[in-house]
């Protein structure tokens, strides 16, 4: 890429590095956002319950258990969910910085999809930056030489 657009090595390094820096800065601010999700599932349930025993208290019966069943099941998938997105969004925004585990980072940019719009975006944008050759070889493992002499 650094020859279509006639940047120098130099020069691409630099664009390739901010540009991972704001992805990972992004990534920071997904986990953020999961966090808030997280918070929100949370307190959701304890309204609903606190609906649902409050309903039954006046109406006199309460919920099919099949009901509430099914229900504590979308709060454990949906915590569930917001937990790994926290978890990979942190961890991706410190491997994007640290220029490590390239092929980690593609998963979560395409877990970060799902997360429509927001996560969309970053995701797409992630993936379309780790795509670059330049950025495939800043994310190789370095060989270092023999001891000095």
């Amino acid at each position: 890429m650094a020859e279509e657009l006639g940047l120098s090595d130099d020069r691409q390094r630099t664009v390739d590095t901010g540009h991972l820096n704001t992805l990972s800065v992004f990534h920071f601010i997904g986990a953020g956002l999961a966090l808030l999700g997280i918070l929100f599932v949370g307190l959701h349930f304890a309204l609903m319950g606190s609906l649902m025993k409050t309903a039954a208290a006046q109406q006199g019966q309460a919920p099919p258990a099949e009901f509430l069943d099914l229900f504590r099941w979308i709060y454990v998938f949906m915590g569930g969910w917001y937990v790994v997105s926290l978890v990979f969004n942190i961890l991706g925004g410190i491997y994007l910085r640290a220029k490590k585990h390239r092929t980690f980072c593609l998963v979560v940019a395409a877990v970060n999809c799902l997360h429509i719009p927001l996560g969309t975006i970053l995701g797409i944008f992630t993936i379309v930056v780790l795509a670059r050759n330049s950025v495939r070889d800043a994310f190789a493992p370095r060989t270092y030489g023999g001891p000095l002499e």
